[in-house]
């Protein structure tokens, strides 16, 4: 055998034939190198979906690698003699293989970063990192934007792209004549609900998917989530599919609806194209420009256009930028010195809050829910409650099909959590039940009542809220945007102060809210 000059390494959220790291490889000279480890599951607790989708698709690239005539070294999770981690498993094969260099494109993740330049340097082996093309923008263009300034807004941000990609533009005016039409969007379903809502893009497991389902039920046992309804896009053909059934099916309607959530329905008019985006499987400028020409084909408004763009082009470029700019000290931010551990039931959905049991539960089941439910149902309850923000960073990486932590952790830290102290988000997302009992029927079936803020009835979502503004006055007082919230804390005698903290206090003991 001819010695190696390169080893190629690819992640598991890298599964694109065209990766710059693929750029001049030459099957006479060059390896890929991949691996299933079981760290990747383990570090924080991936749910039975999650890993499921990771290895199906690592494995169906790897197919599709020896189809392009790329040799491959590729260690399964059940190999005898793997060795559990990244580092450690490129460590060992690094002595046997002795490639010249290593070249990779940038990874996701911070952490699996450090570890491999560390084991690079420990071998001795250059490790070359390039740029990964299938964002519109690097980090280097990031950090431009980000200079001089002490708050990032994505749409300042957003705007920039839109110009210089010339993304939804009519010259260099807008389409539409404005650059948002969230006034248009993002609407309740009326009292009926959503009537007929297109069927989800569902894509039966074949024998690799089979057989990696077995595996993660045997390894990973205990792990949350249930893989009955598995049906995730895990080849390129298949989310090609997805991406043409969402333009086709859903985009027409999916600005109207984006934020409506309705009990039952999982699916509704998101995309869901997330993890197929995550896992390289889909490039995100093809997204774009399939979602732009159904608007200029007249199969799509411009109001469900735009909003969906607006999370391609705007907000996933921008979290990626925030992620990387910020890291590793990000991951510390907890601004709001919240120190409540995660309630038990987020694992197992088993809480008579009639919004929490559904939005966990379907998340349990499908590894998946909308943006509305993770931010303004699951993360406004950690919010309120004033749980860790590590502990709620875990939880999502860990339960979501499309999570990594470049864009889970802005999301759950910036987003949700104002454990950043505002560098994303101008105030804290917080909203009392009547937020929920606008945006859905769940409340109809629920024991407690959004309007009561102290009493048996009262919903803990509304007690908690009312205790964040106790808790926290003096800060939300100083912003703007929440200034009017604190004023209306001056309606309150000292009774019914002390009776809201003292039933926000039972809610965290777990006395309620929580199912026996």
């Amino acid at each position: 055998m001819n010695a190696l000059r390169s080893l190629v390494l690819v992640l598991g959220d890298q599964l694109d034939l065209q990766a710059t790291a693929f750029d001049g490889f030459d099957p006479a000279q060059d390896r890929v190198w991949m691996a299933e480890v079981a760290e990747e599951s383990t570090h924080i607790p991936s749910s039975k979906p999650r890993t499921v989708l990771f290895l199906s698709a690592m494995r169906h690239f790897a197919q599709a690698l020896a189809q392009a005539g790329r040799p491959l070294h590729y260690v399964r999770l059940d190999d005898a003699g793997n060795q559990g981690s990244l580092a450690t498993q490129l460590a060992h094969d690094l002595a046997t293989l002795q490639p010249q260099q290593l070249i990779m494109t940038a990874p996701g993740d911070w952490r699996v970063l450090k570890a491999l330049q560390a084991t690079a340097a420990a071998a001795g082996v250059p490790l070359e990192i390039r740029d990964d093309r299938h964002f519109y923008t690097t980090v280097r263009d990031f950090a431009a934007h980000a200079k001089g300034r002490k708050s990032l807004r994505m749409e300042y941000f957003y705007r920039e792209q839109r110009k210089k990609h010339q993304v939804l533009m009519e010259g260099d005016q807008p389409a539409g004549g404005q650059w948002n039409f969230d006034a248009d969007n993002r609407q309740a379903f009326g009292p009926q609900g959503p009537g007929f809502v297109p069927p989800r893009s569902q894509f039966a497991p074949d024998a690799i998917t089979l057989e990696v389902m077995a595996l993660v039920q045997q390894r990973f046992a205990s792990h949350p989530g249930a893989l009955d309804s598995f049906a995730w896009p895990v080849t390129r053909e298949q989310a090609l599919q997805a991406l043409d059934d969402f333009v086709n099916q859903r985009l027409v309607d999916f600005g109207h609806w984006q934020d409506a959530i309705w009990p039952g329905e999982p699916w509704l008019y998101h995309a869901h194209l997330a993890a197929a985006l995550n896992l390289k499987l889909l490039g995100a400028r093809e997204v774009v420009a399939t979602a732009e020409a159904a608007w200029r084909d007249g199969r799509a408004s411009i109001q469900s256009c735009e909003g969906f763009i607006r999370q391609i082009l705007g907000w996933r470029e921008y979290v990626r930028g925030i992620y990387w700019t910020q890291m590793p000290q990000y991951l510390e931010g907890n601004a709001l010195d919240a120190k409540e551990d995660l309630p038990s039931w987020f694992w197992d959905g088993r809480t008579d809050l009639a919004c929490l049991a559904d939005a966990i539960v379907q998340t349990l089941q499908h590894g998946y829910a909308h943006h509305i439910q993770r931010l303004m149902v699951t993360g406004l309850f950690a919010l309120l409650y004033g749980v860790e923000p590590k502990q709620v960073h875990a939880w999502y990486l860990g339960i979501y099909v499309d999570a990594v932590e470049w864009v889970e952790l802005p999301n759950t830290l910036g987003m949700s959590q104002y454990a950043d102290g505002g560098l994303m988000a101008s105030k804290p997302y917080i909203a009392s039940g009547k937020y929920i009992e606008r945006m859905s029927p769940l409340c109809k079936g629920c024991r407690y009542d959004p309007a009561q803020r102290t009493g048996e009835r009262a919903c803990p979502i509304t007690t908690l809220y009312w205790d964040f503004l106790l808790r926290h006055e003096t800060l939300l007082a100083r912003n703007p945007r929440t200034a009017l919230q604190v004023r209306n804390l001056a309606r309150l005698d000292e009774t019914e102060r002390s009776a809201i903290q003292d039933r926000a206090a039972a809610i965290r003991r777990g006395e309620v809210g929580t199912l026996a």
